[in-house]
């Protein structure tokens, strides 16, 4: 056995990873990672590559795209330009580079309570310890935590679907302003926006912070094409570049040219239109199934944008939902339990996620009435056992 390097102890497996293995399975309803419909996926008939684009490129990558991109972000407020445009092969590699620029063993990481699962693996496998904050109440965020990083998704949150008022997004770039920490701001579904709500950056709002800002064409266009994007502050936009050269030298220059291709087509805003509408349709029909099959053993918020309901057994709120995983599955139905998103370990009972924009209508009632009786079945146990307090159980794997 080769001598691995220390960090290797805290490399976990990812649920979500696991889980995409087996939602392949013929006949299986998934609810569980963010997985947009396929019927939303762009026609790429017509789309054709120039010869050059099959050479290497530039490390910050196209740049069409990256006006394209600085154009969106300006209109947003946030302060940037073409050339502080960084395209990434998908938003998890920004979470990864700026990890590795910022996070030392032992340093302080602020995160939401729960937070987007994968941001965690890779935060704690750098040595992060974490202070937790939520969107209505930011007091962990302190000069006295003394954080490095300010992790937060404050339109449409990962997993909770909360998108924060227009006080608590300046509330939070107050805090982050006070303890002068770097402001990481994940903004991924920002575009499947379905009731009037703010979507302001809170980078846009900070005072006197250093802070990188990234969003995805994952959800937009396709997961397939694996491009991300961030831009940052002047201090930290360089470093980032080179950790991106040292990564991959440059995202894949076919797909960039792809999706210069659909962003910048006439028929483009008509085509998010329709992915917005036809989302909200999902939302609204997932639901009603959810008043029918979980009114009684949960409660839940009608999420104004994203991906995700976010439920709160209500029945059962000590439940541990992730030895129930593995049973879903064995009956064709795959959703994410509540642990893996917190980074306390000993939180997230009680607490399950679920994605809508996958499903067909029939496959969502189906999917959405066998996680009821199994639920139903196992809290009524839960309710008759000794001891009702939540005891976490290691990841369950499939």
């Amino acid at each position: 056995m080769p001598q691995l390097a220390s960090r290797v102890k805290r490399l976990s497996p990812s649920p979500i990873r696991e889980i995409l293995e087996v939602i392949s399975q013929p006949g299986m309803v998934s609810f569980a990672g963010g997985l947009p419909s396929p019927a939303s996926f762009p026609a790429l008939n017509n789309l054709s590559v120039p010869n050059e684009e099959l050479q290497y490129g530039a490390s910050e990558g196209n740049v069409a795209l990256r006006e394209l991109i600085a154009a969106q972000l300006t209109e947003r407020g946030i302060d940037t330009s073409p050339d502080r445009v960084l395209v990434l092969s998908g938003s998890q590699q920004g979470i990864d580079l700026v990890a590795k620029l910022l996070i030392e063993e032992g340093a302080s990481v602020a995160v939401e309570s729960p937070t987007y699962l994968a941001a965690l693996q890779v935060f704690s496998l750098f040595g992060a310890s974490y202070c937790c904050f939520s969107p209505d109440s930011m007091q962990s965020i302190n000069a006295q935590s003394s954080p490095a990083l300010v992790y937060s998704i404050p339109t449409f949150q990962n997993p909770s679907g909360h998108c924060y008022s227009h006080e608590q997004r300046c509330s939070l770039a107050a805090a982050v302003d006070a303890c002068d920490a770097v402001f990481f701001e994940d903004d991924p579904y920002r575009d499947l926006v379905y009731e009037a709500c703010d979507r302001t950056p809170v980078c846009s709002l900070l005072q006197r912070s250093d802070w990188v800002y990234q969003s995805s064409f994952s959800k937009s266009l396709a997961p397939g094409l694996r491009l991300g994007y961030l831009t940052a502050s002047e201090s930290l936009f360089p470093l980032l570049v080179r950790a991106k050269q040292a990564a991959d030298l440059h995202s894949n220059r076919v797909c960039q040219h792809i999706a210069h291709q659909l962003l910048s087509s006439p028929g483009a805003g008509a085509r998010l239109k329709q992915l917005v509408d036809d989302y909200r349709r999902r939302r609204d029909h997932f639901d009603t199934l959810l008043q029918r099959y979980f009114g009684d053993i949960a409660q839940w918020q009608l999420p104004v944008g994203g991906l995700f309901f976010w439920l709160d057994l209500t029945a059962a709120p000590t439940l541990d939902t992730q030895p129930l995983l593995r049973a879903a599955v064995q009956q064709g139905v795959a959703f994410m339990p509540g642990e893996p998103f917190f980074a306390d370990a000993s939180a997230g009972c009680g607490a399950l996620r679920l994605n809508f924009s996958h499903a067909s209508a029939a496959e969502a009632e189906r999917g959405l009435a066998t996680l009821a009786d199994l639920f139903s079945s196992a809290i009524a146990a839960h309710l008759t056992a000794p001891n009702h307090a939540c005891v976490v159980t290691p990841d369950v794997a499939l």
